[in-house]
């Protein structure tokens, strides 16, 4: 089972004591903003990890042409070209990308032809994440994605820093953008939860994807046992294989997964491969989702994605950063959600059901779409098979709306949409009486409102009254 765990040993150690593994050269302890002449670059193996793609796909192609008849030799100095032609472009990349801090800014300069400077606010961050690829890491060196409000990609994606140095700036980033000194040493944290990989392995074998997978292998084996075998074994392969997908995929990308608190915000970890360390500060998730899938309900299993303003619009690379929890008993889920959002309790949020005329529009699934709201969250509920629980807290609403198609139109229901910023986590409240949706609309833009004005400082750890 997943269990809340207690006090637990500080970041993740990368190195030794003491060791410098810093390659552009600035001594331990001192900030990385503290000379603001001086531009830093990226680690010296950049190019090999970037340009290994890049080379491989010219190889294929120079050695799909060679097989034309080619000597040997021309083969071999076309390779060698190609391959002095890719490390070339990479040191060139390499030698042009620096960074610094800048007062609030970091300052990201790239291009080789076409220069190119980017200022990422320290102030607008919403998550600093560490990504360390299998390949990095056996290089000992990591990725720093920084995500910020309203970006529908990575801003100035650091790629790639040696780990220390990787976790070094990302301590320094979060301190100012916690109005704390930039020398700040890394906050301590205390681990949450922790998922076993005994749970996690449970839940995605018994997860719809999964299940579904199953279904259709189990129903082309009966249908393929009437042809012939060659061709029923090549019809049940990609069957299978997509089945095992699921599960691998699902396995290795939240293997190892865990959530702790800190000052900085919450950090999660996990990857068995790819690794990938997030930090969310406080106060940047937008929304919360919590999903019950049809045959976790006797484990009483829950999962939680949520919304946050730098991760809107966008597919992450590797695992998904939306992910809060992958899977875990609502009691410990629950613990974690009020971490996430203080004093709330979803449980204790009053529903309204839908209207009787809407099982027109749901036959089933009508008698399971809810809607409340209280004080400090507006909560959504939808789905029979699948569970899902949206919770909005009503400062970070950005905007809502009411929709009505035909057939709603000639029912007299209508939907409210309570906005955020894109993401995983939709709430709607589904096929309300016309007029409830309208009060339901005006309250809630009242409520955001005066939210809003109760609304903490962006720098959490700086008082209210603070320049």
């Amino acid at each position: 089972m997943t269990a809340m765990v207690g006090p637990t040993q500080g970041p993740e150690p990368h190195q030794e004591p003491g060791r410098d593994d810093d390659p552009q050269g600035r001594e331990p302890g001192h900030g990385f903003g503290s000379d603001a002449t001086e531009l830093r670059r990226l680690h010296p193996v950049t190019p090999f990890l970037k340009g290994w793609k890049f080379v491989a796909v010219l190889v294929a192609i120079v050695g799909q042409q060679s097989f034309r008849g080619t000597t040997l030799r021309v083969l071999v100095a076309e390779l060698a070209g190609v391959l002095v032609f890719g490390l070339v472009l990479g040191a060139c990349s390499w030698w042009f990308t620096k960074y610094r801090i800048e007062g609030e800014d970091l300052r990201v300069d790239s291009g080789i032809l076409f220069r190119r400077s980017r200022r990422v606010r320290i102030d607008r961050l919403q998550a600093v994440d560490i990504v360390r690829p299998v390949v990095a890491r056996l290089l000992g060196v990591a990725e720093l994605r920084l995500e910020v409000a309203g970006g529908a990609q990575t801003e100035a994606p650091l790629a790639y820093l040696s780990e220390h140095h990787a976790q070094r700036l990302r301590a320094e980033l979060l301190a100012r953008a916690a109005g704390l000194a930039a020398d700040t040493p890394e906050a301590p944290e205390r681990q949450l939860v922790a998922v076993p990989p005994s749970t996690l392995l449970a839940s995605t074998i018994i997860s719809a994807p999964f299940l579904v997978a199953a279904l259709g292998f189990v129903v082309v084996a009966v249908t393929t046992s009437f042809v012939q075998q060659i061709a029923g074994v090549a019809l049940l392969v990609p069957w299978a294989l997509g089945g095992v997908g699921v599960v691998w995929r699902q396995f290795v990308s939240e293997y190892g997964f865990s959530v702790s608190e800190s000052p900085d915000g919450l950090r999660i970890r996990k990857g068995l491969l790819d690794t990938w360390a997030q930090t969310v500060p406080p106060g940047r998730v937008q929304a919360v989702e919590i999903e019950q899938q049809l045959l976790w309900r006797p484990k009483g299993w829950v999962k939680l994605t949520v919304n946050v303003a730098g991760y809107a619009g966008r597919n992450t690379e590797g695992p998904t950063s939306s992910t809060l929890l992958p899977v875990a008993p609502w009691p410990v889920a629950r613990a974690l959600l009020q971490r996430v959002l203080p004093d709330v309790d979803v449980d204790r949020v009053p529903r309204v059901s839908a209207p009787r005329r809407a099982r027109w529009l749901r036959p089933i699934g009508w008698r399971f779409l809810r809607y409340g709201s209280d004080e400090k969250v507006f909560v959504s509920e939808v789905g029979w098979l699948t569970r899902r629980i949206a919770v909005v807290p009503h400062a970070k609403m950005q905007s809502v709306r009411i929709t009505q198609g035909p057939l709603q139109r000639a029912l007299r229901l209508a939907t409210v949409h309570v906005d955020t910023p894109v993401g995983p986590v939709d709430a709607v409240a589904l096929h309300r009486s016309s007029d409830e949706a309208r009060h339901i609309a005006e309250a809630q833009a009242e409520l955001a409102r005066h939210a809003r004005k109760l609304a903490g400082p962006e720098r959490w750890m700086r008082p209210p009254d603070s320049p």
